[in-house]
């Protein structure tokens, strides 16, 4: 299939196939009154409307995307979530706005176990469907590829069906889905009595659930939830051994709420990326750029949580950690599939510039999933996954809020959306 996406009023993309890190962040190519041509799902060509005619003609069977006013940008990829759970916990957001924190609710019966209940209650065919129709809210606000966590289970056969109604709910979807198990999300409620359960719970996720989930490939990556409260560094680096040992690659969620040391942990064992950090120091700082680990910055769980506390994104720019942003989507600190209010956040909040939020939400996270040489900026060659703005240049994108900004989505060179 052709597909030419001409009379733009702009083209705006990173480039290249690694992570964008300190000033490089910022360095995205904003050109003018360029067309793309795509063929058999690839970009072919990315100029003007000139030079594509002289190398391929008038190209009258193609099919036309119409730019005019309009921006084209990477599609998005969103590299944390948490898509196939249960239940709704609108009832914490109401705990939340009458005085009570995160920990408070967790420690009264709500947080992550009360989503655990609901998600073991369910049928995988409710997952999957769940996690279909999250996806498809992630689609309309331009994402393109995701990344998603079981860790709603908790046991051998429980985090088994969320990560198999990952792959049940992305089979056939038009967004491309990297799963990753979380097993190591929380203690669940039956392990709690004792020092001998938790450890037990953790011989679970090391010797039963990690070799199960890899020998069925159901996950690429392993998660585990690094903090104060739930699983130490000790505990982390068991669990992500584990997961090294079966081929999976190291995650973590790392130093949300204080300084726990695991964005040291995640530069010592040549992690991915490290997610949350909040509450890094500049210690682990360091470990993560010498390491070159990616630091996930998610600001929507901030501000669902109305904390006055975000990453600090700047620092990290500034000491040569690549940056990604992501939603976090989940039931209880970030219920959102739209990564351009994330970017919202990320301008107003973490104070990226535009073009340093385009890079963490397109080239740079797909490089943190491995995928920055398919995916993740408009070159020919990669894969044409694509977004079409409704706004006339990139800054729009931050500039116009409260809306969804999207006119069309490409995916693999076919009109998806618009």
């Amino acid at each position: 299939m052709d597909l030419l996406i001409h009379r733009l009023a702009e083209i705006a993309t990173p480039l290249g196939t690694t992570p964008r890190r300190g000033s490089e962040l910022k360095e995205v190519c904003r050109s003018p009154g360029r067309e793309v041509f795509c063929r058999d799902g690839k970009i072919l060509f990315v100029g003007s409307a000139e030079d594509r005619r002289q190398r391929f003609g008038e190209l009258p069977h193609a099919t036309r995307l119409d730019g005019t006013g309009k921006t084209l940008v990477p599609g998005f990829v969103d590299c944390h979530t948490h898509l196939p759970w249960a239940g709704s916990r609108e009832h914490e957001l109401a705990a939340r706005l009458a005085g009570k924190s995160y920990q408070e609710i967790a420690a009264a019966g709500g947080g992550i176990l009360s989503t655990v209940a609901a998600t073991r209650a369910a049928s995988e065919e409710e997952l999957a469907e769940n996690v279909r129709s999250r996806l498809d809210r992630m689609l309309a606000h331009g994402t393109t590829t995701a990344e998603a966590k079981s860790g709603y289970g908790l046991s051998l056969p429980a985090e088994l069906k969320q990560l198999r109604a990952i792959r049940r709910g992305a089979d056939g979807h038009v967004v491309d889905v990297v799963a990753t198990l979380l097993a190591a999300h929380e203690v669940p409620a039956e392990r709690r009595g004792s020092a001998a359960e938790r450890a037990r719970f953790l011989d679970e996720i090391c010797q039963e659930i990690t070799p199960a989930a890899a020998s069925e490939g159901l996950a690429t990556f392993c998660d585990v939830f690094c903090e104060e409260g739930v699983f130490t560094v000790e505990e982390s680096r068991r669990v992500l051994r584990a997961g090294i040992d079966h081929g999976l690659v190291p995650r973590l969620h790392a130093d949300e709420f204080v300084d726990s040391g695991a964005a040291g942990l995640a530069a010592e064992l040549g992690a991915a990326s490290a997610d949350h950090l909040v509450a890094v120091s500049e210690a682990g700082i360091e470990a993560m750029a010498a390491r070159e680990v990616m630091a996930v910055m998610l600001p929507g769980v901030s501000f669902f949580l109305r904390k006055e506390g975000y990453a600090p994104a700047r620092r990290l720019i500034g000491a040569g950690v690549a940056l990604a942003l992501a939603t976090d989507c989940n039931p209880g600190s970030s219920h959102t599939e739209s990564l351009p209010f994330i970017v919202w956040l990320g301008v107003f909040k973490l104070g990226l510039t535009i073009e340093e939020c385009l890079t963490a939400i397109t080239l740079n996270p797909a490089c943190c999933l491995g995928l920055g040489e398919e995916i993740g900026s408009v070159e020919e060659g990669k894969r044409a996954d694509l977004v079409l703005l409704d706004a006339p240049n990139l800054f729009n994108l931050a500039y116009h809020f409260g809306v969804n900004p999207v006119a069309a989505v490409v995916k693999g060179g076919e009109v998806v959306v618009g």
